[in-house]
């Protein structure tokens, strides 16, 4: 697995840390990632669209005639 190291504010790292019950950062920002994308799975799953998918057109511009 690929590994990306990140800078992160230390009192942050540490109220991520508070919240999520977790002994170090790295497992904090992990549960915290996971959580977020799980988040966003459901909210597609039950909306039958991405929450960003407005950025995504598949309408493609007419070709101006005149």
């Amino acid at each position: 697995m690929a590994q990306v190291t990140i800078t992160l504010d230390a009192n942050l790292a540490i109220d991520a840390m508070l919240l999520s019950g977790t002994k170090n950062p790295q497992e904090a920002v992990e549960l915290v990632v996971r959580d977020y994308l799980a988040r966003g799975r459901r909210t597609e799953t039950r909306t039958g669209d991405a929450p960003d998918g407005h950025r995504v057109s598949t309408d493609r511009p007419t070709a101006q005639e005149g």
